[in-house]
């Protein structure tokens, strides 16, 4: 449906991550995979959905110069809210066990923003789910880490997995988000973007 419309128009998603592929794939839209690694830094005055925002439209500046009139570029950033902190992709195992520890019993919250750019338009959007996790043994924190090596996910889990399965007892909002990509806005968002 939203393919047919799109036929003009070329999608570009400037992402690595599998997980946010497989949402293109299953949307039944035709893409083309363009990553480009860039430093995920961001000014400390931001808060909340303002890092994840600023770090989507960061992503699609190196692509300014290359773009053509029908590219739609896609880029996005999650990141994990936990008591007025970011929480972002652990740097070692160790990292990744006192990010699990200090929301274990706790809510936090999971932010992805996703920046759709043409050479003359701009558009950033965001979502936002809280999740709870009950209780989590150093046990079974460790063992999530040394078997699902959660080393390239924000807040260092990923709730497809079994983490999710066994440590989320509440979750509020977009399921889909929480994986990376807030399906159903970005669906919306597209729509309304080509239809201006």
């Amino acid at each position: 449906m939203l393919n047919d419309k799109l036929q003009n128009h070329k999608l570009i998603l400037a992402s690595s991550s599998p997980r946010r592929q497989a949402f293109f794939k299953a949307l039944g839209l035709d893409f083309e995979i363009r990553p480009k690694p860039i430093k995920e830094e961001y000014p400390n005055r931001l808060r909340h959905f303002e890092i994840s925002d600023y770090l989507a439209q960061l992503k699609s500046l190196v692509f300014e110069q290359e773009l053509k009139p029908q590219d739609i570029l896609i880029t996005s950033d999650t990141i994990v809210w936990h008591e007025n902190k970011a929480l972002g992709k652990p740097k070692s195992e160790q990292d990744a066990y006192h990010m699990l520890n200090a929301m274990s019993g706790k809510t936090h919250e999971v932010i992805t923003s996703v920046c759709l750019k043409t050479i003359d338009a701009q558009l950033t959007v965001h979502d936002t789910t809280k999740v709870t996790f009950r209780v989590l043994s150093d046990e079974e924190i460790w063992y999530y880490i040394r078997n699902y090596k959660p080393m390239d996910k924000a807040g260092a889990y990923g709730i497809q997995e079994w983490i999710g399965q066994v440590g989320v007892s509440k979750i509020e909002g977009c399921y889909y988000n929480v994986m990376g990509l807030p399906v159903q806005l970005l669906y919306k968002s597209l729509e309304g973007f080509i239809s201006k």
